[in-house]
């Protein structure tokens, strides 16, 4: 898509002008002096259309420099005229506090009609004193509390995962090395690799033949761009990886790992290496630590007879590659299959044997009853393949197992051949 500048003329040879921004040292380049009107000096500034391609600015078309507005020569200038200054539309008058209206020195309030037929208390004795505080005191009146502040209700906000900071500091250095003619290719490499390089030359040949000019040779930029790749994935990854290396303990274990293991796919150098080296010593001190918390948070559930608790924990390792050992696992099978009994609630019942199903035990867990409760037979015969225990307990025959969930894979794209 074109868009308009102003450039100033530098230099006329022949058939051929050069050119610059007005005003700055880029964008510069040459143009045609067939576009440029006839006695065109050196210093002359114009407007003009140019667009950005792979090679570089082109000029697509030269205009003369706007003008100062004419004058006024029909008499259609519109003159604001400005509005006179008036008091305000509404007055808000505040009523006195106390006193219902009445200020001091005023006489007394005369009497109403009907006021004869009620006696008036000239003495009105002692009410006695206000629970809360003393009578006449309006700062010290009992009553309902003052009530919390609503910023008081709030509790504090939960602090956000941190993630890897975005740093560019290794594709800027890349960048720096390359040829003005490289510049277009990786930066499109860097936006979204040999696919976004495709797509951009291919929309610039498309607008270029609408618009009758010459095509850029899309297997020329498709060689420089597969000659730089490897030295851009290089360059991306040595961000991530510095930022991961920045961000220390505080960074989690899903965002650590992908840095680790996208390395299988980047030609490392000696600098390279020795980050990944560091992110993997990184990654496994990670892994212990969590792995020793949740053995810990096991055993404790274990112990105080949380079967519940057991059972999530197990079925939520922070690492897909964490195992319970066997002789904790056979204790959360048998602590859940003690506590699957009649006597449970109905609703802790279900609760306890979704999570039971959930678990890597659950074949092995042996309930012991199941409530008098359809909600809860239903659900018995629901997961009865899963727990085989409930479909004997049901007088049925044990279903087969559920088969397992696969997940779809992505196609690969196309490769250009």
């Amino acid at each position: 898509m074109s868009r308009r500048i102003e450039i100033e003329i530098t230099s006329i040879n022949g058939e051929v002008a050069t050119w610059r921004a007005a005003g700055a040292k880029l964008p510069k380049g040459s143009l045609a002096t067939s576009l440029l009107p006839s006695g065109t000096t050196a210093g002359a500034e114009f407007r003009a259309d140019v667009e950005q391609n792979m090679e570089g600015v082109e000029i697509l078309a030269v205009l003369p420099v706007k003008s100062a507005s004419p004058l006024d020569l029909r008499g259609e200038r519109i003159t604001i005229v400005a509005k006179a200054p008036t008091g305000p539309d509404i007055q808000v008058t505040y009523a006195s506090k106390g006193g219902k209206g009445r200020r001091d020195g005023d006489g007394p309030r005369g009497r109403r009609d009907g006021d004869d037929a009620r006696p008036r208390r000239d003495d009105k004795g002692s009410r006695g004193p206000r629970a809360g505080g003393p009578a006449g005191e309006g700062a010290d009146k009992g009553g309902r509390p003052a009530r919390p502040r609503t910023n008081d209700r709030r509790g504090p906000r939960p602090e956000r995962p941190v993630g890897p900071p975005l740093l560019t500091v290794h594709r800027n250095a890349f960048l720096a090395t390359l040829n003005p003619e490289q510049l277009p290719v990786a930066e499109q490499l860097l936006r979204g690799g040999l696919p976004a390089v495709r797509t951009a030359v291919a929309e610039q040949n498309k607008t270029a033949t609408a618009q009758g000019r010459t095509t850029v040779n899309a297997d020329a930029i498709d060689r420089i761009a597969t000659d730089l790749l490897g030295k851009a994935n290089l360059a991306m990854w040595k961000d991530r990886a510095a930022g991961a290396q920045s961000a220390g303990r505080d960074l989690r274990l899903r965002d650590l790992r992908p840095v680790v293991t996208s390395a299988k796919t980047v030609s490392l150098d000696e600098e390279a290496r020795a980050m990944l080296k560091d992110l993997q010593a990184q990654l496994t001190a990670q892994i212990d630590v969590l792995s020793t918390e949740w053995l810990a948070k096991i055993a404790t559930a274990i112990e105080t007879k949380n079967a519940l608790e057991a059972l999530t924990l197990a079925a939520r390792p922070p690492e897909f590659r964490m195992q319970v050992a066997s002789e904790s696992a056979a204790a959360i099978a048998a602590l859940a299959s003690e506590s699957l009994n009649e006597t449970l609630a109905p609703a802790q019942w279900i609760v306890l044997v979704q999570a039971a199903v959930a678990s890597p035990m659950h074949r092995t867990i042996k309930p012991s009853g199941i409530p008098a409760d359809d909600a809860c037979r239903n659900e018995a015969i629901k997961v009865a393949g899963a727990v085989p225990e409930l479909a004997k307990l049901l007088g049925m025959k044990v279903p087969p197992p559920p088969p397992r969930t696969i997940t779809p894979r992505r196609p690969r794209p196309a490769t250009r051949s």
